[in-house]
């Protein structure tokens, strides 16, 4: 499953998406919601809620009628938009400690002429619209921000490992060929009856995230169960991971229990404490070229082929890692 992801993953556009997708996943919801949410600040009348504007409208009249300058009044009066003819007319007296004589001063303010004031006082000004804060730059930044965080998880997950990380989708391309390459095994022509299912797979050093499983299913479709190989120990320290063992297992649906058989390098074969280490994990078994192993659940039987063998040590004991290993896992059902 990772190695078909990180494949393709190698795609721009699959990689430019999939960041797109994870930033907006990651900066709606932190960035957007929580580490920058909007906030409108000093917002016109008309954006309040409707009993606010009535309160604002109470406040406009007592000025008028406290100050009866009637330019503020009708500035004020516009900030409350289409709604301020429909608030005005809902007014009743006693609103707001309002009388009838106090609404009905305002009114007549808005319909009659403009009186031009002498001058101006403090505090008389024509009021301005208040700045709002605007919602469509917010939405661009937290746009430009998404994308940034997104480019900077597809670099991480995908371009630097290419630059030479410990798992790079040449490793892989290269194990995927390697399993190509190799012949399957021909069990007809041996007079043996074919497996049902037949996997080829391959591990090459430098791939420290290798665990390869597959489904087993009937000539019908039917599933049956799993079966795979995957990392079980390493040896020394640094990158690449250095694998001494590995682990092949198989899986039936009409089974309690997964059967596995650790496949070990002859050095760590050969170690008391690699092999105390792991002897919970399965029957130890020291890996030859065209070995074949049996792994026997309830009703499926798995025979694991060594089709391919390169071991390593250099600064590390001899045949104490593997550099490259080939595996075909053939399934059959067992006769009822």
């Amino acid at each position: 499953m990772m190695e078909m992801l990180r494949e393709r993953l190698k795609n721009p556009i699959v990689a430019a998406v999939s960041g797109f997708v994870l930033g907006l996943i990651i900066g709606l919801p932190i960035l957007g919601w929580w580490l920058w949410p909007v906030r409108w600040i000093n917002a016109e009348p008309r954006h309040l809620r409707p009993d606010l504007k009535t309160d604002y409208l109470c406040m406009v009249i007592d000025s008028y009628v406290k100050n009866q300058n009637q330019v503020n009044a009708r500035a004020r009066f516009e900030l409350l938009g289409e709604e301020g003819e429909a608030l005005l007319a809902a007014l009743k007296p006693g609103q707001c400690n309002l009388s009838e004589s106090d609404i009905s001063q305002f009114r007549a303010a808005l319909q009659g002429p403009v009186l031009p004031l002498p001058a101006v006082t403090p505090g008389t000004e024509k009021p301005t619209a208040a700045p709002r804060t605007s919602g469509m730059g917010m939405v661009i930044i937290l746009c430009l921000v998404t994308l940034a965080v997104g480019g900077v998880l597809v670099y991480l997950l995908v371009f630097r490992r290419q630059q030479g990380g410990p798992t790079t989708p040449s490793v892989v391309s290269q194990a995927r060929e390697y399993s190509r390459q190799t012949e399957p095994t021909d069990f007809a022509a041996q007079g043996q009856q074919p497996p049902i299912s037949q996997f080829m797979t391959t591990y090459v050093l430098g791939d420290d995230l290798y665990d390869d499983s597959f489904s087993i299913d009937s000539p019908a479709g039917e599933f049956l169960g799993e079966c795979g190989v995957g990392i079980s120990d390493t040896i020394g320290v640094g990158e690449p991971k250095r694998v001494t063992a590995l682990e092949v297992w198989l899986f039936d649906k009409n089974d309690y229990q997964t059967v596995t058989k650790v496949l070990m390098t002859p050095h760590a074969y050969n170690d008391p404490a690699i092999r105390q280490r792991l002897e919970s994990k399965g029957e130890l078994i020291q890996v030859e070229p065209g070995q074949r192993i049996t792994l026997e659940a309830n009703t499926l039987i798995m025979e694991a082929h060594v089709a391919d063998l390169v071991l390593g040590g250099g600064a590390l004991p001899p045949d104490s890692y593997f550099e490259r290993i080939t595996i075909e896992l053939s399934v059959w059902q067992k006769q009822a």
